[in-house]
């Protein structure tokens, strides 16, 4: 087993029928995600972080087989992130995150399935997996996400666990409550920032945990309170993840008040932390 982390990140533009506007901003918010996690772990940094960032006219099939090769590569862990907006099937039973040049007829036919996601991460040879997401259902794929009998159970695998946000999207509604997957006030967009701030009183290591009611309030102010409405569900692992990064906060925090470069914050910070990742 090597070390490191192999990520992938698909953030999908459905192209321009209006039913997919939820999607149009999820290829910023892949690009700011790819940018952002490399070097934010204790696990990788930089260096051993390998970001497989999909084009976001990328086919299903394209996205599959890059997703099937992050699994088959020797890491400690694979990260996929997946931004955009959900399809249901017409049964109601499976789901897709909707690719370029989909209409309302095709959408869960040419999207990448959850299903087929989940299986090339459990079968990886990683010792750890976390499925990132940033996305957005119309009025029928919220009603079968909100069935346990029917996709609502594809939010639950014990080997894949789930990280992120997903919003009921109205096509065509604007203001405050039209948060798209990738834009201002999204998910991925405000644990970006969050990470960039870090969080004062928290421990050098975050994880989901720690980053959850954070993110939670951040969310809560931007979108005005939909998942108290039950607009959106918000998605944190069972077990608060092992997923842990740099709490930037801690490092500023014992440091106040110095002009201190990057590069001098990076050595004081690998000389101040333990050698091995806390969650090893």
């Amino acid at each position: 087993m090597g070390g490191g982390i192999e990520l992938v990140v698909i953030g999908a533009d459905g192209g321009p029928d209006r039913s997919w506007s939820g999607s149009e901003r999820a290829a910023d918010g892949a690009r700011t995600l790819a940018a952002a996690l490399p070097g934010r772990t204790f696990d990788a940094g930089a260096r051993g972080c390998r970001v497989d960032l999909l084009p976001p006219d990328a086919d299903a099939n394209t996205m599959l087989t890059a997703l099937r090769a992050a699994a088959a590569r020797p890491a400690r862990w694979l990260v996929v992130c997946l931004l955009g907006q959900l399809a249901a099937d017409p049964r109601g039973r499976r789901i897709a995150l909707v690719t370029a040049g989909s209409t309302p007829d095709n959408a869960y036919r040419r999207g990448l399935a959850w299903d087929w996601v989940v299986s090339a991460m459990v079968h990886g040879g990683q010792e750890e997996t976390l499925l990132l997401v940033d996305a957005v259902a119309d009025r029928d794929t919220w009603a079968a996400l909100a069935r346990e009998d029917a996709a609502g159970e594809l939010l639950s695998h014990s080997r894949v666990p789930l990280w992120g946000r997903i919003g009921r999207h109205q096509a065509g509604r604007r203001g405050r409550d039209a948060v798209r997957p990738g834009g201002d006030g999204s998910f991925s967009r405000l644990l970006v920032d969050a990470l960039d701030r870090g969080v004062p009183g928290a421990p050098a290591a975050l994880g989901p945990q720690e980053l959850a009611p954070v993110l939670a309030h951040e969310l809560a102010l931007r979108d005005g309170g939909a998942a108290e409405a039950g607009q959106a569900v918000e998605l944190v692992p069972a077990d608060g993840g092992r997923l842990l990064m740099h709490n930037r906060a801690a490092v500023r925090g014992a440091l106040a008040g110095l002009s201190l470069s990057d590069e001098l914050l990076a050595v004081l910070w690998r000389e101040n932390t333990p050698t091995d990742p806390p969650n090893a």
